[in-house]
């Protein structure tokens, strides 16, 4: 008798042991469903700017595509117009210097008789 009383407490016990223990089980198990829905609810808001992200990242390499083609053309042309100078410099630059001299002496030449004939006057 006093074995089946010793046996009913002991029963007991473990049954209030295996309650106390579950109620921590269960609140983790409730921490754990909380992390799986906050999990959930990143993924489906950090999915969408991901997109958006690899969206705006091929727009920006379109531009940069665009922007290459325009500093290509800006380049062509500043080759173009350096070709032209010197070109010019080589055909009328050297002829109008010499034209240029040419006057200035003349100007010089019939100032120097005007201021002549001035005088004599």
């Amino acid at each position: 008798m006093v074995g089946d009383i010793a046996g009913m407490i002991a029963a007991v016990a473990f049954v209030l042991l295996v309650g106390l223990l579950a109620i921590p089980l269960l609140k983790l198990g409730k921490v754990f469903d909380e992390a799986t829905t906050s999990v959930k609810e990143l993924t489906d808001h950090t999915v969408p700017v991901l997109d958006e992200t690899a969206a705006l990242v091929a727009s920006g390499n379109v531009q940069l595509e665009n922007i290459d083609t325009v500093t290509t053309a800006a380049a062509q042309v500043s080759q173009n117009v350096s070709a032209l100078t010197a070109l010019f410099s080589a055909t009328l630059g050297q002829p109008m210097v010499r034209v240029a001299a040419f006057s200035y002496g003349v100007r010089r030449a019939f100032g120097g008789f005007a201021a002549g004939a001035r005088k004599g006057r």
